[in-house]
């Protein structure tokens, strides 16, 4: 399956156009990520800002940005659905639905997680084979068991 090269909202009044490859692909367990994005484990891609555009809509996207942490969201203002966000480091983070979506309800493989980041801040304990990082991806790994 190929990486969709276009995402839109629920409501189609914003189209993302996607270039190239994802810099990271992860499962964000931070209190930052769970609280900005409402969900218990923030399954995303982060791309470098030149490669999301908006191809339509841009007028229709409103922009929240977190009153403590360097972090914002993109989203539509006709329909709520956040489209992407940025993070501390400047990238672009797509949750990983709106690639689901696009096509036709399973993830490509391509854009699956190959990470969890701060596991150590979950909220739900996830049995997989991918690792585990304590905090960023530069630091320790979680040992299962402990």
């Amino acid at each position: 399956m190929t990486i969709p090269t276009t995402l839109e909202c629920l409501c189609g009044q914003v189209r993302l156009r996607i270039d190239g490859a994802p810099v990271a692909r992860a499962n964000c367990h931070c209190q930052a990520c769970r609280d900005f994005y409402a969900t218990p484990v923030f399954a995303a891609t982060a791309w470098e800002p030149a490669h999301v555009l908006v191809e339509r809509g841009a007028e229709h996207l409103a922009t929240y940005h977190h009153r403590t942490r360097q972090l914002e969201r993109q989203f539509c203002r006709q329909c709520g659905e956040t489209l992407f966000g940025t993070n501390r480091l400047g990238m672009s983070v797509i949750p990983n639905s709106l690639f689901a979506r696009a096509s036709g309800g399973a993830l490509p493989e391509a854009l699956e997680p190959a990470m969890h980041l701060f596991y150590r801040h979950r909220v739900v304990d996830v049995e997989d084979q991918l690792p585990k990082f304590l905090d960023g991806w530069d630091g320790p790994l979680h040992k299962a068991g402990f």
